[in-house]
Parts: structure tokens; sequence; C-alpha cells
């Protein structure tokens, strides 16, 4: 708090419920927005969209995988090999992270190095390393901007690392760590500020004034706005103050919150977000209120935090039934194998929606670089958590489509959670994909969850 209150950002902590964040990037109204759910929708859309470029590409991203494929047919698209094509006739530019400043982390500066130069060898490709971050610190944020006319925000990196991205909602086991992860579509003139972010970075890392972006045509009727975390002092020209209306757009929404939150992240380590979910369930709006975390079973790190802070909220919750964390695993017959929730969305009361790049931890909501988008839109938000919840309940969207979302989680989600948590435990073949979030003890856990929680994501 004291160091937003110096940049005149403090207000994000007595931001009202609801509302659009104030501090940021305003709403823009007549778009289109396509969440894509899982890599097998957005990896080849990405592709296709892609290939029809006609005057520029720009890419940001945390790490590449130049051999990655985005499509999986007899002849499939690699991203060097069709960026590369691309950028024969067009500019095709990519913000990359220069990587870890001591080799104990990755990717390590040498790491990148190496990746670029198997990236661009040969090409046209324009790759810059960006190190306008704070020590210590990352830019997380996966955006594609292709002729200012359609825009890509989400979690999806472009990259093998950790896994293949490339799954689809059956999520099939397939003898490694299958990969649930959620991207947008945008058209519209919501793709003007993925665009003017991007040339935000462009000049803070090369110096170079890019045009400013021409501004789309209304493309539908949806009223979208560009989230983001950047810190304070990094581009001392154009955004001294940074932007944290990401963490604004949070805290609004989790207050206003009356019937429920859904939530799906890497990581939930945040103690500004636990405390706002934990008050929720303390003193519970109405008697159905209910909330879900969908998180991976081993985050790649910090898998304690963000157990210690479900305990924090199972504690919150004391045996109300209203709260549940869980996550989901990949099946075949009596195979198993863990899914990697890498997915950055929450919906609450089917009307606020959020996807984007943002983990719910101190690094992304105050100091490394991200971008999410947020609707206010019924249908939208609605349509997309029944899309996930026949997902991850493994039932046709029409049995759960006129259920409340009460109903759904006391005759659903909960009994089936807590019986495949209970075969885990037993050794038995899983019955169904989603299970208990294991290995959270409350007594234990739940006392040095925020402090964990502090010093670890420090």
């Amino acid at each position: 708090m004291r160091r937003l209150r110096k940049v005149g950002w403090d207000h994000v902590f007595d931001a009202p419920a609801g509302g659009w964040a104030e501090g940021g990037t305003p709403p823009r109204e007549g778009n289109s927005v396509e969440v894509l759910i899982d890599g097998v929708q957005f990896l080849p859309l990405a592709a296709e969209e892609l290939a029809q470029a006609q005057s520029h590409i720009h890419i940001t991203g945390w790490y590449f995988s130049p051999e990655l494929a985005l499509t999986r047919d007899e002849d499939p698209v690699t991203v060097r090999n069709l960026l590369a094509e691309l950028a024969e006739r067009i500019p095709v530019r990519v913000l990359i992270w220069s990587g870890a400043p001591v080799r104990v982390f990755s990717p390590t500066r040498g790491d990148v190095r190496d990746m670029v130069e198997r990236f661009c060898r040969g090409t046209q490709i324009t790759c810059e390393f960006d190190n306008c971050v704070r020590f210590w610190h990352c830019h997380h944020e996966k955006t594609i901007v292709i002729d200012d006319r359609v825009a890509f925000v989400g979690g999806i990196d472009l990259t093998y690392d950790g896994g293949d991205p490339y799954d689809s909602p059956e999520h099939k086991a397939r003898g490694g760590v299958g990969w649930h992860d959620i991207a947008t579509r945008l058209r519209g003139p919501i793709v003007a500020d993925v665009a003017e972010h991007f040339r935000l970075r462009w000049h803070g890392t090369t110096n170079e004034e890019l045009p400013p972006p021409a501004v789309p045509e209304p493309a539908g009727d949806v009223t979208v706005q560009l989230v983001r975390t950047i810190p304070e002092s990094i581009y001392e020209q154009n955004l001294p103050r940074g932007d944290f209306s990401m963490l604004e757009s949070y805290v609004r929404a989790i207050r206003s919150a009356e019937r429920f939150i859904y939530i799906e992240n890497q990581f939930l380590w945040s103690p500004e977000i636990v405390e706002l979910l934990a008050e929720k369930l303390h003193s519970p709006p109405r008697d159905d209120f209910r909330m879900i975390v969908l998180l991976p079973v081993n985050a790649n790190d910090g898998a304690d935090v963000s157990r210690g802070q479900v305990a924090s909220l199972i504690h919150a919750d004391d045996d109300n039934g209203r709260f549940l964390a869980c996550s989901v695993y990949a099946r075949v017959g009596t195979l198993h194998d863990p899914i990697y929730v890498h997915a950055k969305i929450a919906i609450v009361d089917d009307r606020w929606l959020t996807v984007g790049s943002t983990n719910l931890n101190e690094h992304s909501l105050f100091n490394d670089s991200e971008v999410n988008v947020v609707v206010h839109d019924e249908e939208l938000a609605r349509e997309t958590r029944l899309r996930l919840w026949s997902e991850h309940l493994e039932l046709p969207i029409d049995e759960i489509r006129d259920e409340a979302p009460a109903e759904t989680f006391d005759r659903r989600w909960m009994p089936m959670a807590e019986e495949q948590l209970e075969r885990l435990r037993d050794d038995a073949h899983l019955t169904h994909r989603l299970v208990m979030l294991p290995g959270v003890s409350v007594k234990h856990r739940r006392i040095l969850g925020a402090l964990e929680g502090r010093l670890y994501d420090a």
C-alpha cells in the first residue's frame, strides 16, 4: 500500500464493489470476444490468422519454442517456419523477455540467447530482448497483434517449456503432463489497446516509435477493458506511475460477488486476493454463495504456498460447504496423468469475466508485466463457465445449463471431487477427472500460508 500510494495507485485497495477499473485503459465498446479453451482451439486458429497477415505481426511472450507445432496434421505448421515465411513480405516483430539474471532460475539469459539464435537465424524476423522489468521479475504476458485488425490475449505460451500446450478439452492421458489453458481472440476497437501496449514496450526496448495503431471498426456488441500490471518507473517517458488496473479489477469483482466466484489459476499466493476471498467465505452475501478454485496438482514452484492459502480459505469457510479447491487429471481407462492448470481466468456471478496472463501472486499483480481482458457480459461469462464446467465435470453442457451454480456445486462438484480424492489416496483408478486438491492440512498449512506466500513471492 505504501508503494502504490507513492505512485498514486493506492485507490486500488479501496476500490468499490463492481464497475470498471478506473486507473488504466478505459473500456471499449463494439467488440467480438471469443474464449478459446485449451491449445487445440487456440494454436491452429492463431496459425490461420497469422497466415492471413497483410501489414505486420507483433508478438510478446515469456519464452518461445521455435519448433512448436501450431497444427498437428500430416504437415504441421511450426512457429518459426510460419513467421519466417511471413517475414519475407511484412514486418514480424517479436518481444522476448531477456531471461533470468542469475542461473538458478530459468530460462536463463543464455537459454534465451540460444533460443533466439534458433528462432531468427536465416530469417527476416526481428526479435528483441526485453529487459524493461524490475530485477528478479519478467515480462509474462502473451499477446499477438495482426494488422491491427485482430489480437490474441491469454495465458498460452508458444513454447514446449513445462509441457505441450496442444491439448483438448477431452484431456486424454498421454503418458505425460496434460495442459489446460485459455486464450481469447479479439476483434474491434479493443485491438488498438493491445497494439498500443506492444508499441509502448517496443519503444521502451528499442527506442523506435512505431506508428500509432489504427482503431478497427466495431465488430460486435461486447464492451472490453484491457487491464495490466506494469510496475512504476519502468517506462518513465510514457507510463511513469505504472498500471495496476489488473489488481483493481480483481478487487472490484470479488467485492461485488453475490452468488459465486470461479477461479482457474496456476498460483494462489497473493495475500491481498486471499484476504478478499476469505472475507466472502466468512461473511457470505447469501446462503447459496459458492466458491471454486481450480489449481494444478503440482505447480512448477510454490505448490505448498498455494496449499497454505487454500487452507486459509477452508478455515474461513468453517465447514459450511461453500468452498472447493480442486484439480483435474487426464484419464484413459485405468490410467491417469496430472493436468497442468496454466489458465488464468475468473468468473463472478456470470457477469464478470477476465482472461489473460495474470497469476494470483505478487509477481503478477505488482512486479511482472501482465495483460488481461475484462468483460461485463452475462451471456459470454455464463457460456464460458458452462463450457469449462462441462469439460471438468465430463458432462454434456445441456445437463448443467438449467442448474443454478450452487446446485451444480452441491450435486456434482463437491461429491465428485471428494470421491476421486479418496480413490487417489487408495491407489484406485479414477472414474472422473475432477479431484479435490490433495495435500492440504488445514491446521498446519493455514498458519504458514500467508507468510510463505509473502516470503516466497517477494
